[in-house]
């Protein structure tokens, strides 16, 4: 298989696999005019397979959606042909927007242009709460990682 190198854009290496459809979605890439690759089952060293994106353009993508998706991700800047910069993401502290409270009576659930927004309260088991009601995401997180 051959994928053309990229100019400026972006490279997003390390992906589980299984895991680039879904960020390609999240991202809304298929919105994008520019050649956008995305690559499953990539042999790797380190993790058997992997997924990699590839966008050929300079854009902005939402690290936290990344890092919520999977925190293993490594986003590569390119300039030139180069790579010039490195992102190791990791699970973010805040999601704003990205998760929706599933409590009924939650005040985020009510009340329309208050932002949904969740704190992560347990790392190493990917919980994140409600900022108001201190409802458990951990379900919509679940559904993430299958």
């Amino acid at each position: 298989m051959n994928v053309d190198s990229i100019k400026n854009g972006l490279v997003l290496d390390h992906i589980k696999a299984g895991r680039g459809m879904q960020i390609y979605h999240y991202l809304n890439l298929g919105e994008l005019t520019c050649p956008v690759a995305v690559i499953t089952n990539v042999q790797s060293k380190t993790s058997g397979t992997k997924d990699i994106i590839k966008i050929d353009a300079d854009i902005d993508v939402d690290l936290d959606i990344l890092g919520y998706i999977d925190p293993g991700i490594t986003v590569n800047v390119i300039r030139d042909s180069k790579v010039v910069e490195k992102k190791h993401l990791e699970l973010p502290e805040k999601l704003s927007d990205i998760l929706r409270c599933k409590n009924p009576r939650c005040i985020s659930s009510t009340e329309q242009d208050l932002p949904q927004i969740f704190t992560l309260a347990d790392r190493k088991k990917r919980v994140y709460r409600c900022l108001y009601c201190e409802a458990n995401a951990a379900d919509i997180v679940k559904q993430t990682r299958n």
